[in-house]
């Protein structure tokens, strides 16, 4: 909206300072602003009201015992970085862009289907929340519809060709079934990736604001025919504004750690982690760069093969089990590290896994 009134200041009133507000980058950096300004003002009576409801975090009894303390703390905070993400978006985005509205349905769609589970869970006391089946229907329905919209709408090849980095031209066509069944697996399971991931104060997070950092700068070379050409990726219309939306992830995740970090006033919940993983999965997608989120979403990865190794392996052993307990970071909790130390240890492994990623920019 503010872009809008800025080109009606700038063309009809003839105020050309306002012609800076076109700038993708300028806008970009507002957004992160504004939706950090949005979570610290917002946050306080969020959480007050959040707490005044009980909406509080039921804890793991076989899980370590140091969690015990966090029992009733109030979750769903990811409501907050959802209204932070949408009202900074309608503010600075480009409205008339299909790549930003495509980002907010996926985005407060999951944030749906995780506000129900959390929400049958904290107020109705149902330990399994939304049932696995439907919560993975509706995740899927969301999947396949994005998938088969980006799989219709794309206008030349390389909008759904497989890109391996570090190699100049090693591109591998899917075809039109190809593109949505990568899509569908590439949205749905960076979705529970992240949530899964979700376990310990700030350790989501953080590793989802640097991974959105990057893909704003993949989304602003592949809008910009100059940069895409001269780093050999491919050309993609309009993917350029999606760095706003990325912004704005970016600044709500900020403010939102202000409340995570250790010990936590507030968890994020599904209604969070369900979003912003399944907004990760989207852009990459519509960027081509999803080995690239593979790469820089290591410690999701790593996460989500760690429940799957777990169990696989308990279910064919006869009760044996890979780990201490999955996911992972309860692992290396249980093995000794104190909570700080496997957050920020797994913050700094998703910083090199992100810096690698960048590196695909230019190596190649």
């Amino acid at each position: 909206m503010l872009l809008i009134l800025s080109q009606w200041l700038a063309q009809d009133l003839h105020l050309r300072a306002f012609n800076v507000f076109g700038y993708i980058t300028l806008r970009t950096v507002l957004a992160a602003m504004t939706a950090l300004i949005i979570s610290f003002i917002a946050g306080p009576p969020v959480i007050r009201w959040l707490a005044a409801k009980k909406v509080g975090q039921a804890v793991r009894l076989d899980g370590p015992q140091t969690h015990l303390v966090k029992s009733g703390t109030p979750t769903m905070g990811g409501a907050l970085i959802l209204i932070a993400i949408g009202v900074t978006t309608l503010l600075w985005a480009d409205l008339s862009n299909r790549y930003v509205w495509v980002l907010l349905i996926v985005t407060l769609g999951f944030g749906a289907i995780g506000w129900y589970d959390d929400w049958r869970k904290v107020v109705y006391r149902d330990p399994k929340g939304l049932a696995s089946r439907w919560k993975y229907f509706w995740q899927s329905l969301i999947g396949l519809a994005v998938a088969v919209y980006l799989a219709m709408s794309a206008n030349i090849p390389a909008q759904t060709e497989l890109i391996v980095p570090f190699f100049k031209s090693v591109n591998y066509p899917l075809g039109i079934v190809g593109f949505i069944v990568l899509t569908y697996l590439v949205v749905v399971g960076t979705s529970n990736a992240v949530n899964l991931t979700d376990g310990l104060d700030g350790l989501a997070i953080m590793p989802t604001v640097m991974i959105a950092g990057a893909l704003a700068i993949f989304a602003y070379v592949a809008g910009s025919a100059v940069f895409s050409r001269y780093l050999l990726m491919p050309y993609i219309p309009g993917a350029g504004e999606l760095a706003i939306f990325l912004g704005a992830m970016a600044g709500a995740g900020l403010g939102f750690l202000w409340f995570n970090a250790y010990p936590a006033e507030v968890f994020m919940g599904d209604v969070g982690a369900l979003a912003l993983g399944g907004a990760l999965g989207t852009v990459a997608v519509i960027v081509r760069q999803e080995i690239v989120l593979a790469i820089m979403g290591g410690v999701f990865v790593a996460e989500t093969l760690s429940v799957a190794a777990q169990v696989l392996y308990f279910k064919y052993s006869g009760g044996k089990r890979i780990f201490r307990m999955a996911p992972l970071h309860h692992h290396y909790e249980l093995g000794g590290w104190k909570e700080t130390q496997v957050v920020v240890r797994f913050w700094i492994i998703t910083i090199m896994l992100v810096l690698v990623g960048l590196s695909t920019l230019k190596l190649r």
